[in-house]
């Protein structure tokens, strides 16, 4: 192979390589999002389950730390477009774009669950699984009309 033939390949990879990443990048960034709450709710469900001692000050950090997240303007996330039907690399349902109110009433519910959850989770074991109940609510309802199963 030529110099300009291996070249030629070389850019057609990383310009390729870059299309796919900035095609949608409002998937890769929800992800991040839907990280951040996965890496508290853990803390929390892990306390809540007896997995994790309880410890009042990392209860704390954690429900803080997904208010917080859940206060992100979420409108840049969620374009026409992104979702699994567009992409492989999602499984958000098309339907969050036709059911778009219900889909946004569920986030205001886990904005409210996140919200009552810090308001206990340093305030004992007991007080932080009542509030981690409804948190682990919201998030059900929300998969369950709005994202496809694993494959």
């Amino acid at each position: 192979m030529s110099f300009k033939t291996i070249t030629a390949a070389a850019i057609a990879a990383v310009m390729a390589t870059g299309a796919v990443a900035d095609e949608n990048p409002a998937i890769e960034q929800r992800q991040g999002q839907f990280k951040l709450y996965s890496h508290n709710i853990a803390v929390l469900g892990g306390m809540a389950q007896g997995r994790m001692d309880y410890d009042a000050g990392m209860a704390q950090t954690a429900a803080d730390n997904l208010f917080h997240v859940t206060r992100h303007d979420q409108s840049r996330l969620w374009p026409e477009g992104t979702d699994s039907s567009a992409s492989m690399a999602t499984r958000a349902k098309p339907e969050i774009w036709e059911n778009l109110d219900d889909f946004v009433a569920k986030f205001v519910a886990l904005q409210n669950a996140a919200e009552a959850l810090q308001a206990v989770a340093g305030d004992g074991l007991d007080a932080m699984r009542a509030g981690v109940g409804p948190l682990s609510g919201t998030c059900q309802a929300c998969h369950e009309s709005y994202r496809e199963e694993a494959s």
